[in-house]
């Protein structure tokens, strides 16, 4: 199995927009696809996840600010972030959703949100 690979991160403002970008390899429309991101010193959290009705959950922190989409056919996930604020701050790595078994992580994309 190949690990997907992020891209699309960056140094960011308060209040600024981003889009991240996730490439994985092998047909992904059968699984619940997630973002997840984990901050200095914190454990890597679930940010975000689609299944394949295209149902979506998201993380307290960033409902209403962030949106999860996918294309089965381009094997992508996508996440557009919104009013981006500090505590947004970490590597997003996407993977597939909890419950399933997970691809290896990749490198994941480094957002940092400062003034």
């Amino acid at each position: 199995q190949v690990q997907p690979a992020e891209s699309g991160g960056g140094l960011m403002q308060p209040g600024e927009s981003l889009r991240l970008a996730c490439a994985a390899s092998g047909s992904i429309f059968v699984y619940t696809m997630a973002w997840y991101r984990q901050a200095p010193g914190k454990q890597r959290d679930l940010v975000a996840s689609i299944d394949t009705s295209g149902s979506t959950i998201y993380a307290d922190s960033v409902k209403g600010r962030f949106t999860i989409s996918r294309d089965n056919a381009k094997n992508a996930v996508y996440l557009q972030m919104n009013n981006l604020k500090p505590e947004d701050t970490a590597v997003y790595y996407c993977n597939r959703g909890l419950g399933f078994d997970k691809l290896p992580w990749g490198q994941g994309s480094q957002v940092t949100v400062s003034s």
